[in-house]
């Protein structure tokens, strides 16, 4: 074959190469889900409301199983935070090990400091965490501090949680209205005979603001910001609190809904804005405390999802947008318990599903 007649056969045969590699590239580029920048910037465009909470784009699909969850890393990865999501590290997260073996989950408690949103969140900012887990929204000077280490944090609502009152079983009050709460605990009234209970002196208890996003969100949201009264005993632990609220006849405690409605040897109270309007924290009829634990009150679920409940609140992951490997991890912590799976596990635990 003479040279003349090779020269357009290379020519063709060089096309048709380079056409099939560019075709493959294309193809892989649409059906592949290896690009992290995509995955990364999925959660931050339209879903964003410019404060760092991200919610799912409408009708965009989150899975239903944990098997489907693409994107998830290979390693150990670091994580902690409030303790009202303990529920969740217990059930939910056993089950996304066990589905997921190559994404392995460590809590890690704070040094020195007793475990929270605020210590979960400072962790991540210093790097001790891979993400944290809150339950209250990342405030300012933690947005600024984050920026200022050369990153910004991203909060994912997973689930909706309501804060429950509880005080001694056998006090005669039939519930309190929001504006009575904080009369209590910023010390006005000190006698539950004040609030039209029986005549017992009036006993509150709560942890410390620095313990954690519950406090906090109680004293931003029902106090008003206004401090403790001189009448509240602090505890370390809500284990300890309602320990302390068995045994003081005119005890009160306020916690995470999960950790208080189910108990036996307390009584969770109805709240409401106004009186007339109170809204129990358990579906009723209400469990009396000797028919508990064969019964155990459950949570009203409806209530806290409608926000006919008055103190209801989101859970939320927080991710560092690094654009490395803890990033990816915490979107995709927070992509499982999104997923239809997850969600029904989330309302196992106690919590309300978001979606």
């Amino acid at each position: 074959m003479s040279q003349n007649k090779e020269t357009p056969i290379l020519i063709l045969s060089l096309l048709m190469t380079v056409g099939l590699i560019a075709g493959g590239y294309w193809w892989f580029s649409r059906n592949s889900n290896f690009n992290l920048n995509q995955t990364f910037s999925k959660n931050s465009g339209s879903g964003n409301d410019g404060s760092g909470t991200v919610s799912p784009a409408p009708g965009e699909p989150s899975g239903k199983t944990f098997a489907s969850v693409q994107n998830v890393p290979i390693g150990t990865f670091k994580y902690g935070g409030s303790t009202s999501w303990a529920p969740i590290r217990g059930l939910v997260d056993s089950t996304i090990q066990s589905a997921r073996p190559e994404f392995r989950l460590q809590y890690v408690q704070p040094q020195g400091d007793a475990p929270g949103s605020g210590t979960g969140i400072k962790s991540l900012i210093d790097g001790q965490l891979t993400f944290a887990q809150s339950s209250r929204p990342v405030n300012e000077e933690e947005r600024r501090t984050a920026q200022q280490r050369g990153f910004t944090l991203e909060q994912i609502p997973v689930a909706i949680d309501g804060l429950a009152v509880a005080v001694n079983p056998n006090l005669n009050i039939s519930g309190l209205t929001i504006d009575q709460l904080k009369s209590i605990y910023t010390g006005k009234v000190t006698n539950w005979k004040e609030l039209g209970g029986s005549d017992v002196p009036l006993q509150a208890f709560s942890r410390r603001i620095s313990d954690g996003g519950t406090v906090e969100q109680f004293v931003q949201d029902i106090l008003g910001g206004e401090p403790f009264g001189q009448n509240v005993v602090f505890v370390s632990t809500t284990t300890q609190a309602l320990q302390n609220l068995a045994r003081s006849p005119g005890g009160i405690y306020y916690a995470s809904a999960p950790e208080v409605v189910p108990q036996c040897s307390i009584k969770p109270l109805p709240l409401g804005r106004m009186q007339g309007q109170l809204v129990a924290p358990y579906q009723e009829p209400f469990v009396l405390p000797n028919a508990c634990p064969g019964k155990r009150n459950q949570l009203n679920t409806e209530a806290f999802r409608s926000g006919r409940y008055p103190m209801t609140r989101n859970l939320f992951v927080v991710v560092k947008q690094t654009g490395q490997i803890e990033q990816q991890a915490g979107m995709a912590y927070a992509n499982l318990l999104l997923t239809q799976q997850g969600q029904e596990l989330v309302t196992q635990a106690g919590f309300v599903k978001i979606r």
